[in-house]
Parts: structure tokens; C-alpha cells; sequence
């Protein structure tokens, strides 16, 4: 059995899409999200809005994304990760709809970092005490 850690960050993006592969289908507007730790991806999913209702009613789901394009949308989240530098925690998130018939994509990359991480790696004596200069 291969491991998420032996798995680059661009495979296991690809095997996102392709798990969420029917979700899209049922979607033109939302938003992919993927967690990342230690470059490696945890939580995924999709924020979206399925359901839209007026006068007490319920519209019927539209046709979601058709497979060129959820194809053109893997490409287009795999091609950011060229954008993704030194950080190994965060979160990328796609915002996603369908316009004029092609998918429209907005990537958003967020980095996290631990204070206390950095902490250990950096002793106290390496910074200027702050609280000097006030």
C-alpha cells in the first residue's frame, strides 16, 4: 500500500479531483478546499451553495461540470502549486464557476505557521528583545 508521504503534493491533488469527480458534476459554482500538513493533504471537500429557492420552492439542481471541464479545472489547480513556495502547512482553496461555458478559477493559497515551532528552532538570544525599543 503507497503512502500519502511518498505521494508528491501534485498527485494527491489529482486524486482529490477525481474523488470529488461526481460532487462537480452536480455543481457550476463553489469552492474546492484542501488542508495541507507537512505537505500533505488531509481535509478536502467543496463549499457550495446546491440549493436555491424562491417562493417556497426549490429549483432543480442544474447540470453541474461537464468532464472538459473538470478536466480544465484539475489542470488549473495543479499549474498553482507552481505558485506554492516554502511552506509545507496551509490551505488552497479554488473558487469555481461555470461562465459562458468554461469553468472560471480563482485559486487562493494561505501558508500557516506555528509560533511555538519557530520558538524551538530559534533560541531567545537570536532576536533583539522588542519591549528595548519601545
Amino acid at each position: 500500500m503507497i503512502q500519502l508521504d511518498q505521494l508528491s503534493l501534485a498527485r494527491q491533488l489529482d486524486i482529490v479531483f477525481r474523488e470529488l469527480e461526481e460532487e462537480l458534476g452536480g455543481l457550476t459554482s463553489g469552492t474546492v478546499f484542501v488542508q495541507i500538513r507537512n505537505n500533505i493533504i488531509g481535509k478536502f471537500g467543496i463549499r457550495h451553495n446546491p440549493l436555491a429557492g424562491r417562493n417556497g420552492v426549490i429549483a432543480p439542481c442544474e447540470e453541474g461540470l461537464n468532464e472538459a471541464q473538470q478536466y480544465s479545472f484539475r489542470m488549473m489547480a495543479l499549474e498553482s502549486l507552481k505558485h506554492k513556495r516554502h511552506w509545507t502547512h496551509g490551505e488552497i482553496s479554488y473558487e469555481f464557476m461555470v461562465r459562458q461555458g468554461m469553468v472560471v478559477v480563482d485559486a487562493i493559497l494561505e501558508s500557516n505557521y506555528n509560533m511555538a515551532s519557530l520558538m524551538i528552532r530559534y533560541p531567545r538570544h537570536t532576536y533583539p528583545e522588542a519591549a528595548s525599543k519601545s
